[in-house]
């Protein structure tokens, strides 16, 4: 589980503090499951996607740093606050395929330093001890390591997907974020209903896919898919939405977005993000 951008400055700094040599290649995370080799990758992202819809965002405290010696030459920031939850969240991500034999029981736990010079793992608590932090635990993230560097290649937020119109007819808006992508797919009684998807870069966000179930098309849900796509893209910065020249969108799907005032190549400039 990642972290925010500030808090994942300050830890960067306690690695860099130790000598951490994983600086720069794992960015700091609190663990759910090691690292295990996966074949497919879609049922992992199925599992973690159940476990994060199964329960709320978390509010952990981090710190202080302590070590697993003389187990095991680590040093780590322990975690306190709702820490039953997260075991929880844990146990529910803890399934095939990402299911594996362990060294050590589970211990929640932040790494800053491993594979360092041992006399140094073992003052870590008196030199770093005072830092503690409380922050919200919000998503969950898969990584792939890529060479030496693990990338994240899917997030799933914490809590149930959004539900909109809960009247007569209530919708279900999954966002899954992988990297600079966004999937968005709307499920209605349990059902898919419509997609939506596109990434960012530089200011920009690109609609890529727009693509509603015909029988669901004078429900709103296209509506409901580009507003999701669009406070997407505010959230990562994005002052500008364009649809992709070979965006994968129908000719019903371009007279939608026309009629809302997009057009392939050209941007539009959205109230929303100022």
């Amino acid at each position: 589980m990642l972290f925010d951008a500030v808090v994942t400055a300050e830890i960067d700094g306690l690695r860099r503090a130790l000598g951490e040599p994983d600086l720069g290649r794992i960015p700091p995370h609190l663990t759910l499951i090691p690292p295990v080799n996966v074949r497919d990758v879609e049922a992992a992202e199925r599992v973690l996607r159940a476990a994060a819809q199964g329960g709320p965002p978390i509010v952990v405290e981090l710190g202080p740093v302590m070590t697993f010696l003389p187990d095991n030459p680590v040093a780590y920031l322990a975690v306190g606050g709702d820490v039953d939850a997260v075991v929880r969240l844990r146990d529910r991500a803890f399934q095939p395929p990402l299911e594996r034999e362990l060294t050590w029981p589970y211990v929640p736990h932040v790494t800053v330093a491993d594979g360092i010079d041992v006399d140094r793992i073992r003052a870590a608590p008196d030199v770093l001890g005072a830092y503690v932090r409380q922050t919200t635990l919000r998503d969950v993230t898969l990584l792939q390591e890529n060479g030496r560097v693990w990338d994240p290649i899917a997030t799933f937020p914490l809590g149930a997907p959004v539900v909109i119109g809960r009247g007569g007819q209530p919708l279900e808006l999954d966002v899954v974020t992988r990297s600079d992508a966004v999937e968005i797919m709307a499920r209605r009684d349990g059902l898919a209903v419509g997609w939506a998807a596109g990434w960012h870069r530089d200011g920009t966000a690109w609609l890529t896919r727009l693509d509603v179930d015909e029988a669901h098309r004078r429900d709103h849900v296209g509506s409901h898919l580009l507003a999701a796509f669009e406070s997407w893209a505010a959230e990562h910065d994005a002052r500008r939405t364009e649809v992709s020249p070979a965006a994968d969108v129908d000719d019903g799907a371009r007279a939608f977005l026309d009629a809302r005032g997009w057009r392939a190549g050209t941007a539009r400039q959205q109230r929303t993000f100022q």
